[in-house]
């Protein structure tokens, strides 16, 4: 779901949060943990690790699913755009050509479905590809609205996907985790779960649950694993360029984001259990 700029004053406010999100971001990098600064070399069959992303057909999520592909990297991923994702089968066929990789996996699964999702850990187990890495990436957000005149199936379709979509997640392929003691989750946040913006109220309120999710979910992990929330920074995706037409360009692409949040999530341990982190 895109946002649309009614007004240029509304349009200024989102861009003063952008940078204050933008300060919060640099002000916090000098904080993260070594792993951040590490080289990822390409895995081989011995160090591959099998990666599961939601939201994989656009933005953060394809960028991030084709370049842990590129690392020789095992991907599953989900996606409920159907029309996507076979495009993007071919894309990390290629990529995982050379890397003699033919285990990726893409299906169509809406995370706000537990059923869905119930599948998909059925179907990964089934196939011996239970996760070594969790990405809960899918994500949705309001049109600009004052909280009062946010309809009603908007407001639950945020809740649904972004809260309710990594519970179900959490719910289905954690204990799979703990079978193997082993496992490291991500959960997307935003600039927008440790700040806040008006007219995207919904939004903010589901980033700040997933800030305060992932620190409770931190204390419930056994000893091996981690959970954490990653704020991808401010990128240049559709819903940014919606936000700001041309100066959207200003920002990395999702292309160039992507290496680096490769590193991050794959050089993370049980040591960030329960980190707020920034890309």
């Amino acid at each position: 779901m895109r946002l649309s700029i009614t007004t240029n004053k509304f349009s200024s406010s989102l861009r003063r949060e952008i940078n204050r999100a933008n300060l919060v971001r640099e002000s916090m990098s000098t904080a993260l943990p070594p792993m951040a600064t590490k080289t990822i070399h390409t895995a081989d069959a011995a160090t591959r690790k099998t990666v599961l992303i939601t939201g994989v057909s656009r933005g953060l999520g394809n960028a991030l699913a084709l370049e842990l592909a590129k690392l020789g990297q095992t991907v599953i991923g989900c996606s409920r755009s159907q029309d996507k994702l076979a495009s993007l089968e071919s894309e990390l066929t290629a990529a995982s050509e050379k890397f003699k990789n033919n285990n990726n996996l893409v299906l169509n699964i809406d995370v706000r479905s537990d059923a869905a999702v119930k599948e998909l850990a059925r179907t990964v187990v089934e196939r011996k590809a239970v996760p070594d890495i969790i990405v809960n990436n899918a994500g949705t957000i309001n049109r600009n609205n004052k909280i009062w005149d946010v309809p009603v199936d908007e407001f639950d379709a945020v809740v649904d996907t972004n809260i309710k979509g990594v519970a179900n997640v959490l719910r289905h392929f954690t204990p799979l985790m703990i079978e193997r003691k082993q496992g490291v989750i991500v959960n997307m946040s935003s600039g927008w779960g440790r700040s806040a913006a008006a007219q995207v109220a919904p939004y903010c309120a589901s980033k700040w649950a997933i800030e305060g999710l992932t620190r409770a979910v931190a204390k419930e992990l056994p000893p091996g694993m981690a959970i954490v929330a990653l704020s991808p920074g401010v990128i240049n995706t559709e819903m940014l360029q919606s936000c700001f037409g041309s100066s959207a360009d200003l920002y990395p692409t999702p292309e160039s984001w992507a290496p680096k949040a490769a590193s991050m999530i794959l050089n993370l341990t049980a040591a960030d259990n329960g980190a707020s982190l920034t890309v």
